[in-house]
């Protein structure tokens, strides 16, 4: 197994010390070691249904984030999960993709929690237990899809998982293009965005896998959201490629890619001069803060019986259609899934942000909003603390490193500057991954951005882990 390791990644080569490569070992075996298998019912409301019912009992074969604190099966993970998995065992990467997609409804739905059997239902507040036939989450199945494809000649167990899996990519795709469109053509939007404008410094956006992470300030159909655009523009590239090997009529994939892969539409659509980087628009203001409540008894009422005060949101501009004025992960998103041209500016300008240490840069990783935005680690409740509003993510962080990578090795004027950001970037990750697990024992789910510490749930040996396809370059 030693050998094969080494074989497989290469680590003594590329100078790592002993305790290095048992680091790496510990990040692929802990990974491995969260793939579990699962059954059990996901309780769904539906739009054909007046309250939510059972799903007939399924299976499901998937690594989870962290066995211990979140046991279960979470979508948008586990498209990160299997660009380390299928690097070690192809086989087990097909089967997971297999077991998901077998969770589709008859409409091309995935629920994006599998909460499965008592012991995973037993770690979820009831508020999350319930699924929505109506919300997504990222494909990120696509991306491990896109991997297992690279590199040459399909095994035979790949091909005969594509004939077989085929009709459900295919309804899935169309499932996001039906559900999750947006106002414009080649726009999209994410549904479930959380309605109550009262509560919440900034509602919520669960469905986006990035959670609190400022979107318009006022939910309306009216908004368009560039990541999600990014998504589908890596679906329509996978299945254009899937449709190829099968022999299949890809046309509609391949016009689809060549749309969003369009910087001029992209940047009409998404590029905001003013924050410089691509954003979000909808309808938005930024003048917005948690203020307490003034509640005062009315004339003859008992003091006492008035209610304690809230933490609610004060609008003191009204919203307008606009761009979002947030610079973080979300603006980077053409970037991190390789959508910009290599000799774009815009290119170059995301590259100043990014190294900046006053917006995005850290020592330690990428945080993934910038400090010069009001949002930045700004609570959205009184209980609702900063979550991705700053901390550093590690499964972001590697896609930009794998992103550097690349436009490192494409001619045009911005390559240099690709490769030596790669170059800072890769050994600042690695060293306070490498730093923090030697002083906790645990890769973390998040990283503090003005100290490294690890933070959140420990130990976190879901996409933390992809720091070992950092160290050994993998890509």
């Amino acid at each position: 197994m030693e050998d094969r390791f080494q074989n497989s990644f290469h680590l003594g080569k590329k100078g790592f010390i002993s305790e290095q490569v048992s680091f790496a070992q510990a990040a692929l075996s802990n990974m491995l070691g969260g793939i579990g298998y699962f059954y059990g019912s996901s309780l769904v409301q539906s739009q054909h249904n007046r309250e939510p019912i059972p799903y007939p009992p399924a299976p499901l074969y998937t690594a989870v984030p962290s066995r211990s604190f979140f046991p279960r099966g979470f979508l948008w993970d586990e498209g990160f999960h299997l660009l380390l998995i299928s690097r070690w065992d192809p086989s087990l990467a097909w089967q997971s993709l297999a077991h998901w997609l077998d969770l589709m409804n008859a409409d091309g739905w995935i629920p994006r929690e599998q909460i499965l059997g008592p012991e995973a239902r037993s770690k979820v507040p009831a508020e999350f237990v319930v699924q929505w036939d109506k919300n997504a989450n990222p494909p990120t199945l696509f991306l491990a899809l896109r991997q297992l494809l690279a590199g040459g000649a399909l095994s035979s167990e790949g091909l005969q998982f594509l004939r077989k899996a085929f009709p459900r990519l295919q309804t899935w795709y169309d499932w996001f293009n039906n559900t999750q469109n947006g106002p414009l053509p080649y726009t999209y939007r994410w549904r479930g965005r959380d309605g109550d404008t009262l509560r919440f410094l900034n509602p919520k956006t669960l469905t986006s896998g990035l959670d609190d992470y400022p979107r318009a300030s006022h939910p309306s159909d009216d908004e368009r959201h560039v990541d999600l655009r990014c998504w589908m523009t890596l679906a329509s590239e996978v299945m254009a490629t899937i449709s190829e090997l099968l022999g299949e009529d890809g046309g509609r994939y391949k016009e689809s890619h060549i749309a969003l892969t369009d910087n001029t539409l992209l940047d009409k659509l998404h590029w905001s001069e003013r924050l410089g980087a691509y954003a979000d628009y909808g309808n938005h203001t930024q003048n917005v803060a948690l203020e307490w409540e003034r509640l005062r008894p009315a004339p003859g009422q008992d003091p006492r019986s008035v209610p304690p005060p809230r933490l609610i949101r004060a609008v003191r501009k009204a919203p307008k259609l606009q761009f979002v004025g947030a610079l973080g992960y979300v603006s980077l998103f053409p970037f991190l899934l390789q959508i910009i041209s290599p000799d774009s500016p815009k290119l170059g300008r995301l590259m100043d942000h990014i190294r900046d240490a006053d917006k995005l840069w850290t020592p330690y990783g990428i945080r993934s909003l910038s400090k010069s935005s009001p949002m930045f680690m700004q609570r959205n409740t009184e209980h609702d603390p900063p979550y991705w509003r700053g901390p550093i993510w590690i499964n972001i962080n590697y896609l930009l490193v794998r992103s550097l990578h690349w436009y490192s090795q494409i001619d045009g004027p911005y390559r240099e500057r690709a490769l030596s950001l790669y170059r800072e970037l890769r050994i600042n990750l690695i060293s306070n991954l490498y730093r923090q697990y030697k002083e906790s024992g645990f890769l973390w789910e998040q990283y503090n951005d003005q100290t490294g510490r690890g933070q959140g749930c420990h130990p976190f040996t879901g996409w933390s882990s992809l720091i070992m396809l950092v160290m050994a370059e993998e890509y």
